[in-house]
């Protein structure tokens, strides 16, 4: 599990406990042994660096956050890491805005992905094609969407992992039967004054993605 500064930490907890219960031997991988710090200011320590980490992953996976996945994708050494890693692993996953750094180290193209709702039409310009699904599965890459996806996307590898019961047992044991309060939580259902509101406020970080990934897109076709 790749880790890095301003990541949203739920992208990365929800998929750790589904991978805990299953007792996997899970790497917190990080560009150096700093201390990672969230989006809610929780620092995460990694057990592994790039250069520490095991050479063959069964599953690699990228949490998202876009601020610090735009960062990352600006990093030389973690675009390498991700691209050689994801070149062996069994596994290539992420959760939210981590599709686009899987998408910028060329891991997505010809591949079905989804990421954040405000951000996913980006993947398109990186290879890839573009679904609106809760978790996409397409070979061995498997994206989910924004934040709270990270729970049905552990859910899926569970299953994939270690079969369909062991992945509803989980399921039971962390009482995933959600009934949100409000039905806000996809552009579907929020409508579009929350939409533009939230669209709004994200203005800026929304636009420097637009150049970073144009980068990004560019530079893979180019090679």
């Amino acid at each position: 599990m790749l880790v890095y500064n301003d990541m949203i930490l739920l992208d990365l907890v929800g998929p750790l406990t589904a991978f805990n219960m299953l007792q996997a031997d899970v790497r917190l991988i990080a560009r150096s042994m700093q201390p990672i710090i969230p989006d809610v200011r929780i620092p995460i320590a990694p057990t592994d660096t790039f250069e520490t980490s095991p050479t063959s992953l069964d599953v690699l996976f990228v949490p998202g956050g876009l601020k610090g996945t735009l960062d990352a994708i600006r990093d030389d050494k973690t675009i390498s890491f991700v691209k050689e890693r994801g070149a062996t692993a069994g596994l290539v996953t992420s959760v939210c805005t981590g599709s686009l750094l899987l998408g910028a180290a060329g891991l997505l193209s010809g591949y079905h992905a989804t990421s954040h709702w405000y951000v996913r039409d980006l993947l398109a310009q990186m290879g890839a094609i573009v679904r609106k699904d809760r978790v996409v599965v397409d070979r061995n890459r498997i994206t989910g969407g924004g934040v709270t996806a990270g729970i049905d996307f552990g859910l899926t590898i569970a299953a994939r992992m270690a079969g369909e019961e062991a992945a509803k047992r989980i399921q039971l044991l962390i009482e995933y039967d959600p009934k949100p309060p409000f039905e806000a939580g996809s552009p579907e259902h929020a409508g579009t004054t929350l939409v533009d509101d939230v669209l709004a406020r994200r203005k800026q970080l929304l636009a420097e993605a637009a150049i970073v990934v144009e980068a990004a897109g560019t530079a893979l076709r180019s090679r």
